[in-house]
């Protein structure tokens, strides 16, 4: 048997944690894809076949309504916020405030963060930067990327100094080589309910059920805490 999952990016580190023992315990098989949640909900729009998607809250709802996910199955993981991060061993610059952070964009020599049109992380992380004033003056500086864990990668491979990235703290905690410095100031919080549901055409609903319960229970409560999801 195989489950077929369409994830946004910031739960990838939970579907991942618990994978290997489901596909031993059920024996069964794990596909999943993770990417912006807007790439993920076109995907299935276009006739992907799927069992099992994680996206927004209200990105979920609206699936539900337009009858491409079975209603009631919709259960949230948890809160994720929206972070700021640096290279791993790299200086921590403060961002407590609306000033720090123009102060720490405007000093860094890249600016990593996803796609600014299909992720949630890098919709919001272009509006800051423009509420800032920073989107024409340092745009030749932005580094975008499909989803956070492909930006968070690229800064941490990248062997410049004085690099700042940011998306969701969760795909920040599961990059190696980068360090979540905090979340966006309050001013600029971003707090997104990331939910799942199983779709209409999964052929494994069982199974995709047993899964979103070991994802949304007991099971999984202190990966989702280590990662950056809040309840």
């Amino acid at each position: 048997m195989e489950l077929v999952i369409l994830s946004g990016g910031a739960a990838a580190g939970v579907v991942k944690g618990l994978q290997k023992d489901f596909e031993e315990l059920h024996q069964c098989t794990i596909h999943a894809t993770f990417n912006a949640v807007g790439a993920m909900r076109e995907q299935l729009l276009q006739g992907s076949y799927c069992d099992l998607i994680i996206l927004t809250k209200s990105q979920i709802l609206q699936l539900i309504e337009s009858g491409h996910v079975i209603r009631d199955s919709d259960i949230s993981l948890g809160i994720v916020k929206t972070g700021v991060a640096v290279k791993s061993g790299s200086p921590k610059p403060p961002i407590k405030s609306r000033s720090e952070l123009f102060t720490a964009f405007r000093n860094a020599k890249g600016i990593y963060f996803p796609d600014p049109e299909k992720a949630t992380a890098g919709i919001h992380v272009m509006h800051v930067l423009k509420s800032l004033g920073l989107d024409q003056e340092i745009a030749d500086r932005f580094r975008t990327y499909p989803n956070g864990a492909v930006a968070m990668a690229a800064m941490a491979a990248c062997n410049e100094d004085q690099l700042i990235g940011s998306t969701q703290v969760t795909e920040i905690n599961i990059t190696p080589g980068t360090e979540l410095v905090g979340n966006l100031p309050l001013e600029f919080e971003l707090a997104t309910d990331y939910t799942l549901g199983i779709c209409s055409n999964s052929q494994q609903k069982d199974l995709a059920q047993l899964f979103s319960n070991s994802l949304t229970g007991k099971d999984s409560v202190v990966i989702r805490k280590k990662i950056g999801f809040e309840f």
